[in-house]
């Protein structure tokens, strides 16, 4: 069958085209013979000589039919394109209907009259007005009506008995919906949903659910609260954005659902062989990890481990990895409206036992010292995520001496080892959070 449906399409995008091409030689054909007529007319008008001869009029005959000619290849044009307009729109309305065998034959022989018809449709009218392509015609209404989703969605609403119902159950059940519950429930429970991990995906999945749930998470209370997590007092103004939820959408912030990623590879020369003939060099590769949280915390990883093991293990700051490390970050913006993010990370600090073999033995005491490292990072955007990307500013270790309280800060290069961060998020990720927003 389909063989035969390849055979049928070829042979009628063939008959098409040979058509065309046989029309379109016809009216060549009938302009030079035009144009041989009006010149031998003209060379047996009486008392003009080979040698007198004006070739202003024959130049005039000349441009008149050339002229002519190009017209109506112009028209045959518009005629083909026409055509093969309606045979698209024909195709689009079987692929609709789910004749996909008809949709290919239209198609193809679209195609065939114009290669690139597909580009030249706006879907804004049917060729023929007989309601082909009458699905691509813009509806102004529903558009209107679609612009802004949250106040259609609550004209949607009835009121039953004097209260707000935000939704109902599809189908008569025995048991109590969740209509039942009155509003300020429902509010906490979409608090707990987005929890002080402030998982605002799950809150967009949630709206999903019904028209009652969608108006409920679009709530401005819920969206305000998330702000305040993020960026404290400084977003007590709601300029220059519309809803709270535009704010925290729009506002430049490090994300919470994932994980920020560096990968940085590099070579290095490795000792000389014994016999002395030959000297190894190593591919070093190793990352880094940043995870962020609501709260101000941060923590970074350096290990040559990759991120499938990894990932799993910065869900939350009570981990285990022993050489992760824990601080504090916060967010400023500059007088040219770029966003960094300023950290000071410290290794977790681990409670040593007391060795009491050695108790008795009189050991050389050791300076004891306190190693925290100042991170500077500028945060973008990259693709088509927004920030997703970590550009390294500054970075620096400071040691503080607790013998005599001075500090020492050593400042890092930032070079080509520090590579970019890019943000991972973490599919499975959910709030674990006991605590609601």
């Amino acid at each position: 069958m389909s063989a035969e449906a390849e055979e049928d399409c070829h042979s009628d995008a063939v008959g098409v085209g040979d058509e065309g091409n046989e029309s379109l030689a016809e009216r060549d054909l009938q302009a030079r013979l035009q144009m041989f007529r009006a010149q031998w007319m003209f060379e047996l008008t009486p008392g003009v000589g080979s040698s007198n001869v004006d070739t202003r009029p024959c130049r005039a005959a000349r441009s008149s039919i050339l002229k002519a000619a190009a017209d109506s290849r112009g028209r045959q044009e518009l005629a083909k394109e026409e055509k093969a307009r309606e045979l698209f729109l024909k195709a689009v309305e079987e692929e609709q209907n789910g004749a996909l065998y008809e949709a290919i034959k239209f198609y193809r022989r679209a195609m065939q009259l114009v290669p690139d018809i597909e580009f030249k449709i706006t879907y804004t009218r049917s060729p023929d007005g007989d309601g082909v392509g009458s699905s691509y015609i813009e509806d102004n209404e529903d558009a209107s009506k679609m612009a802004d989703l949250l106040s259609y969605f609550q004209q949607q609403l009835t009121l039953q008995e004097s209260v707000l119902k935000l939704c109902q159950p599809e189908l008569e059940t025995s048991q109590t919906h969740i209509s039942v519950l009155p509003m300020e429930v429902l509010m906490y429970i979409f608090r707990w949903v987005v929890s002080s991990d402030l998982d605002l995906r799950s809150l967009e999945q949630l709206s999903l659910v019904c028209r009652g749930f969608y108006i409920c998470a679009r709530d401005p209370e819920i969206w305000r609260l998330a702000c305040l997590k993020v960026w404290g007092r400084s977003c007590m103004k709601l300029v220059p954005y519309s809803s709270w939820r535009e704010m925290f959408l729009e506002r430049p912030r490090v994300r919470f659902d994932g994980v920020y990623i560096s990968k940085t590879t590099y070579i290095r020369q490795g000792e000389q062989s014994l016999d002395g003939f030959y000297r190894a060099w190593h591919q070093v590769e190793y990352y880094r990890y940043i995870r962020f949280f609501p709260d101000g915390h941060v923590m970074m990883l350096t290990t040559p481990e990759e991120p499938p093991s990894i990932v799993p293990r910065l869900r939350t700051r009570n981990t285990r990895t022993d050489a992760i490390l824990l601080g504090h970050y916060r967010l400023s913006q500059d007088a040219d409206n770029q966003t960094k993010v300023f950290a000071v990370i410290t290794k977790k600090k681990e409670e040593k036992p007391l060795d009491h073999k050695y108790r008795y033995f009189r050991r050389v005491p050791v300076q004891e010292a306190d190693h925290s490292f100042h991170v500077g990072l500028q945060l973008c955007s990259s693709g088509h995520q927004r920030f997703n990307k970590l550009i390294w500013v500054h970075h620096s270790c400071h040691i503080t001496y607790r013998s005599t309280g001075e500090t020492a800060v050593s400042a890092f290069e930032i070079d080509k080892m520090y590579t970019p961060l890019f943000f991972a998020r973490v599919r499975s990720y959910t709030a674990f959070s006991e605590r609601p927003l």
